[in-house]
């Protein structure tokens, strides 16, 4: 059985619905209360309006006749996966309404988004994801931290802070859930259980779940939610106005010209400063008829409605071990990244792409870098000059046979470009979170001195955004073979500007 979404914003009211339903108090105690229109300059921003509470008990009791209509439904028939899903919407519907009916006629109508919102809840009590599918149904949320049951903890776009109604009713029922996440997580097999009480998952929005218990003082739960999953270098340089302008167009242009030249390229930068959305994009260049392997922890770099687009990728992700470990000290039946990647050398492609390394599995990337082309990687690293740094530190993961001077040699040899994206947090000055590429560092190769040798191409103009500082050296022929001239950036690296569309909005501005 497949769930999508049924709306988009539960808490949004259709335009002349009025609700007769009592003052319903929000999360911080207020209430809504009808209050004079002022004059229009005095008129202070419109506050969104607060979620109806919703009784939970009710949406058991609809949930268990929509189970009950729905087995019947499906007694005595073969069906299709699609056909299951539209059924289930109408029968959902149905029950809703009849419900609806039966409180409008004992007294208390429902306005249309308490009811949209009850439609919602039903449908995410079916599919085992409950309370937590309203949460995911929320465009403006961008992180969610489950801290318990009773615990739930939201950003928004822009750095605002909200507490939202608990998600379930016990610690008990909130791993329920969770553990009904992990059973639909998809092709590989994932669980939450004191066998395993850790959970790495994408839900069927695309968001990201980690989440811990029995470990930990109560369950936790972290969402980190995808709104970008189909972006592009042009989306990133301005063209959406719903993204923030994180490149400029003469680094479009280069990092267009350095897919279509094959040079392998790391992403680096901190949690959450959108090395997954930079990525994609990079992804977005390569031909469509272009066969290459995606490997990850967790799948979600490629949305399901691009595969239309890449056909010809090959989707693998890591399996969890269960049970005993074997003589090697691992669990049986775990697959790893690092297991996958010399699977990878053998499926005939050119591109190899890790969604992330995070552990010894980058010797086995880097040595697939050396010998494929235009092959791509996010790693963390706190800032650009501490990427070469945080690679051997992972490379030494790998065995006591690693050391430093190789693992240098090793990712001088491999990659091409560093791409490093820079997050600025201004929300506790009022201002809002910045994300942007700060530096493009050409890897020349390791030095004398074993360091790993760059150029940076482009590095912080006078706002922190990258832009053109040198011609790049080592892979100056690559780009020329493919119609990019890089000598194209020399007036700007003597100008020492960029092409940046609107200026950033910083709150330390003239401080």
């Amino acid at each position: 059985m497949r769930f999508e979404p049924v709306s988009t914003d539960p808490r949004q009211q259709p335009p002349g619905v009025t609700s007769t339903a009592p003052p319903l108090a929000v999360p911080n105690g207020r209430h809504q209360q009808s209050v004079p229109q002022p004059m229009p300059a005095l008129t202070p921003p419109p506050e969104s309006p607060p979620r109806p509470r919703m009784d939970f008990q009710v949406v058991r009791e609809l949930r268990r006749e929509l189970t009950e209509r729905l087995t019947l439904w499906q007694r005595g028939r073969e069906f299709t996966v699609d056909e299951e899903d539209t059924e289930r919407a109408r029968l959902a519907v149905t029950v809703v309404a009849a419900y609806a009916d039966s409180v409008r006629r004992a007294g208390t109508p429902m306005a249309a988004s308490e009811e949209r919102l009850l439609l919602d809840q039903v449908t995410a009590e079916l599919v085992g994801l409950g309370r937590l599918q309203t949460l995911l149904v929320d465009d403006t949320i961008e992180e969610v931290h489950i801290l318990g049951c009773d615990q739930v903890r939201i950003t928004r776009h822009g750095g605002g802070v909200d507490w939202a109604e608990p998600i379930a009713d016990s610690d008990a029922e909130l791993v329920e859930i969770l553990q009904a996440a992990a059973r639909r997580a998809g092709a590989t097999e994932r669980s939450l259980s004191t066998v395993k009480p850790t959970l790495d998952l994408q839900l069927p929005d695309g968001s990201r779940l980690a989440a811990v218990f029995l470990v930990s003082h109560r369950p936790y739960a972290v969402i980190r939610k995808h709104n970008t999953l189909d972006v592009s270098l042009d989306d990133l340089s301005g063209a959406r106005g719903d993204l923030d302008e994180m490149i400029d167009p003469l680094l479009r242009d280069f990092l267009r010209a350095a897919i279509r030249a094959g040079l392998n390229i790391m992403v680096a930068g901190l949690a959450g400063a959108g090395k997954t959305t930079v990525i994609r994009a990079l992804m977005n260049e390569i031909p469509p008829d272009e066969p290459y392997v995606l490997l990850e922890e967790s799948r979600e770099l490629l949305p399901a409605r691009r595969l239309q687009r890449h056909r010809a990728v090959m989707s693998f992700e890591a399996r969890e071990g269960h049970g005993e470990r074997g003589f090697d000290g691992r669990p049986a039946g775990e697959v790893t990244i690092a297991d996958l990647i010399p699977l990878s050398l053998r499926m005939g492609v050119l591109r190899i792409i890790v969604g992330e390394v995070r552990s010894r599995e980058i010797v086995p990337m880097l040595q697939a870098m050396t010998t494929s082309r235009g092959s791509m990687c996010t790693i963390h690293a706190r800032t650009a000059a501490g990427v070469s740094e945080r690679i051997v530190e992972l490379a030494l993961a790998h065995g006591r046979e690693m050391t430093v001077d190789q693992a240098r040699r090793m990712a001088g040899n491999a990659l091409d470009l560093i791409v490093y994206v820079t997050i600025e947090d201004e929300t506790a000055i009022g201002g809002r979170k910045h994300r942007f590429v700060s530096h493009v560092e050409e890897v020349i190769g390791a030095g004398e001195a074993g360091r790993i040798t760059t150029t940076t191409v482009f590095g912080p103009g006078p706002d922190g955004r990258a832009v053109p500082r040198h011609l790049p050296e080592r892979v100056r022929d690559q780009l020329l073979r493919v119609g990019y001239d890089a000598r194209l950036l020399t007036r700007w690296v003597e100008a020492g500007a960029g092409a940046w569309r609107r200026p950033r909005q910083t709150r330390l501005a003239g401080r």
